[in-house]
């Protein structure tokens, strides 16, 4: 499954027995875990308000980075299996265990600073991967749209592939005052027509001088010496007869340059791949870890303002299985009497906002609830799509 529900409820005479309460009636429809939240600083009433929609933000954003960091992982690896999962690890952990088994980072997220201070440690964090993201897939893909240009001039027609692998010396005259050797690209159906009539599409080319060098499935790339006044002259005369006189010079230190150019650009690609590839998979990391934590620190604010204080409350992470609204219902039932207002997330509800709280009435329930969805981290065959 790769949809989590991170509620909580008020607790009973101990969190324990909220605990026991929720597991008892849902068990069969959900696989539960307790989410573990430190004591965290609680901040005056006012504070908490305006902390609850930056939250919100953070959490969205946060999100998005997380998003964009897995997508140029798949689109870095060039995956088109699960191998993209196998280096999607949460805190060294797969991403289903660590939000399962959740423990807060006081290292990062010293809990002795106040929550608006936590959120932006957060916040700078994950906005300096997102910056530093936009940096890394540019250069990179710089680099790669140049190997993919050269690579695409190896393997078109003749009409637009390179032509310095496919010619030999021996096939130009070099080093001549007045004569000049072109490369001219001629559909296969028209070979008989250049052979008998090339020496005529101007004065002065020098008969019997064309030569087939190679050919693919739809042209021949046939070679012809001329003088060199009459260029222009020849040029226009072939194009008449659809016959393609591509711009080449032969010259061995220019091709030699060229060839270096494609190996540098492999050995640059090499080099970079490793350390880039690392690089995304720490910061999927920091961000999907900070984006939990940003899960519990919402759940904490939104906890104190719908249950008051003394903070009372137990946080759990449910796993649904197969029948969803089944188990929205059961919450529904144990909890719709902290909140008779609320539509307990009719589908056919207006998106009315609620003041105070970061909801509308479509995904308002009388819990605090999150959804946490990562089918991106979760491999194809193991991926179950929720409707209620």
């Amino acid at each position: 499954m790769t949809e989590y529900w991170l509620i909580s409820a008020p607790g009973e005479e101990t969190c324990e027995q909220t605990w026991a309460k929720i597991n008892n009636y849902t068990s069969k429809l959900s696989r539960n875990y307790k989410f573990h939240i430190p004591d965290l600083k609680v901040g005056t009433l006012d504070q908490l308000v305006g902390l609850s929609d930056d939250l919100g933000k953070l959490d969205s954003f946060t999100d998005q980075v997380t998003r964009k960091v897995v997508s140029y992982l798949s689109e870095v690896l060039e995956d088109r299996s699960n191998k993209l999962y196998e280096n999607l690890k949460a805190n060294n952990s797969d991403v289903p265990t660590y939000i399962t088994n959740f423990k807060w980072d006081a290292a990062k997220y010293s809990i002795k600073q106040s929550l608006h201070n936590i959120a932006d440690v957060i916040s700078k964090q994950v906005g300096q991967i997102d910056a530093d993201l936009k940096t890394k897939s540019t250069a990179y893909n710089n680099l790669n749209a140049c190997l993919q240009n050269l690579e695409k001039k190896q393997t078109g027609t003749l009409l637009t592939r390179n032509l310095a692998d496919l010619v030999k010396r021996e096939h130009f005259i070099l080093d001549s005052e007045y004569l000049i050797t072109l490369l001219v690209i001629v559909p296969k159906a028209a070979y008989k027509e250049w052979q008998s009539g090339y020496e005529k599409l101007t004065d002065m080319v020098v008969p019997r001088s064309s030569i087939l060098i190679t050919q693919d499935a739809t042209y021949g790339l046939y070679s012809v010496s001329l003088f060199k006044k009459v260029v222009e002259e020849f040029k226009l005369h072939a194009r008449e007869k659809k016959f393609i006189v591509r711009d080449f010079t032969y010259n061995e230190k220019e091709l030699a340059t060229g060839k270096d150019e494609t190996t540098k650009l492999v050995t640059d690609k090499k080099q970079q791949f490793g350390p880039l590839v690392r690089w995304l998979k720490v910061n999927f990391s920091e961000c999907f870890c900070a984006w939990i934590h940003i899960k519990a620190l919402r759940v904490f604010v939104e906890s104190v303002l719908r249950y008051g204080l003394p903070i009372n409350f137990q946080a759990i992470l449910l796993q649904p299985n197969d029948a969803p609204k089944r188990l929205r219902q059961v919450l529904n039932n144990l909890y719709g009497h902290l909140d008779g207002s609320a539509l307990l997330g009719a589908s056919n509800a207006d998106n009315i906002d609620i003041p105070g709280l970061n909801f509308n009435q479509a995904d308002y329930y009388p819990y605090v609830h999150y959804k946490i969805d990562v089918s991106y981290a979760v491999p194809a065959p193991e991926r179950v799509i929720l409707y209620e």
